[in-house]
């Protein structure tokens, strides 16, 4: 598969592969569960416009966003099914909500009256979904206050409370305070229901919660990391296909003495006289400067260690005596024969997580869709 422009650096997307962890969620829930798949943060790298049409075609229920901004590029591109803002925004700024036919969350009074006002102005009702703090500590109502504040809202006339929704922080290593967390929140919900407050959704589960709290899937999850083919944590039962691929190619080879100095700092000096090669990627590209002489490429097949400083648009690495050329692709996430390099892997090496590898692949590396 060829690149886009005039340097040789680019991310696949397997659509394919979407495609199949995506089927791969559906068959850990029941036939009545909705799915919200987030496509925040350019689709977690991976391109919000593609995967979100490659999701509206496999049927998902709603589209999750961090903001007004992203949600508007999907309605733009004629994207129709509901969009929920996952994140909150300024009450000056409710207009487009009307606008675009965008889902706003809310857990503050102030935007909440904000909200009906536009909407009795634009004659519409607004959709909301209302977010619960029952341990996150970030967004959402605290808990105690959930009840008497949803009662409130419940009130509004031009806004209808859609979904009511609440965060784990700790799914991967609490099952006890997940647990916790489901049990309070179903506390909620039966309490809003014999005070006659039927809200049609109800939604908890992030990838964490889809695969390991059936409790906490409700009548909607929310998808991240694993319809990526990301791994929020391992030995978890479920198959995944890694979606991006990230590859650049050879620039420049060049043979050096024994003892010489690679790249910033010189914190790595060449054992024996050997094959440098030059790849055109750097951090300037969100290939992090943490992964320099950590993280591994595969060459012909074969594993090489990044040697010295990652810079801004450039990698070195040592290859030895191996025959390499210009040109010669070279695979920094994904597969090359029997070796493979995952986002896990490298986020392990880089003491981050995997959510940040590929969020952080930047726009002038292209993608290209298979």
């Amino acid at each position: 598969m060829g690149y886009i422009g005039y340097r040789p650096t680019w991310a696949e997307i397997d659509l394919k592969a979407l495609e199949y962890n995506f089927n791969q969620v559906k068959a850990h829930l029941s036939s009545h569960t909705k799915i919200l798949v987030c496509v925040k943060s350019d689709a977690y790298g991976h391109g919000i416009v593609p995967v979100s049409k490659k999701l509206v075609s496999l049927g998902v229920d709603y589209l999750g966003v961090a903001s007004i901004d992203e949600g508007i590029v999907l309605r733009k591109v004629g994207i129709d099914i509901p969009i929920l803002i996952l994140g909150m925004v300024l009450p000056s700024d409710t207009k487009p909500i009307l606008r675009f036919n965008l889902t706003q969350t809310v857990c503050s009074e102030k935007l909440a009256k904000v909200l009906n006002k536009t909407a009795k102005k634009y004659k519409k009702i607004a959709d909301i979904h209302i977010k619960v703090d029952t341990g996150m500590g970030r967004l959402g109502v605290l808990y105690n206050d959930a009840f008497n504040f949803i009662e409130k809202i419940h009130r509004l006339k031009f806004l209808n409370i859609e979904g009511v929704f609440t965060h784990f922080p700790c799914a991967d290593i609490s099952p006890s305070f997940t647990y916790y967390q489901i049990d309070i929140f179903n506390k909620l919900i039966d309490r809003l229901r014999k005070n006659n407050i039927h809200i049609p959704l109800c939604h908890a589960a992030n990838s964490m919660g889809v695969i390991g709290y059936r409790e906490a899937h409700f009548n909607l999850v929310r998808p991240g990391l694993i319809i990526y083919g990301l791994y929020p944590k391992k030995n978890i039962k479920i198959g995944l296909k890694p979606v991006m691929s990230l590859k650049t190619k050879i620039i420049y080879v060049k043979r050096m003495r024994k003892g010489e100095g690679l790249s910033y700092g010189h914190i790595y000096r060449t054992k024996k006289n050997t094959t440098v090669v030059t790849l055109p990627i750097g951090y300037g590209d969100g290939y992090s400067r943490d992964l320099s002489g950590k993280a591994d490429v595969l060459i012909g097949k074969a594993r090489f260690r990044i040697s010295g400083r990652i810079c801004m648009d450039q990698t070195l690495v040592d290859v030895g005596d191996t025959k390499v050329r210009i040109g010669d692709e070279v695979v920094l996430i994904g597969s090359d024969g029997k070796q493979r390099i995952t986002a896990e892997e490298l986020a392990y090496r880089a003491g981050t997580i995997p959510y940040e590898i590929v969020c952080g692949i930047g726009n002038r590396v292209p993608r290209i869709y298979k």
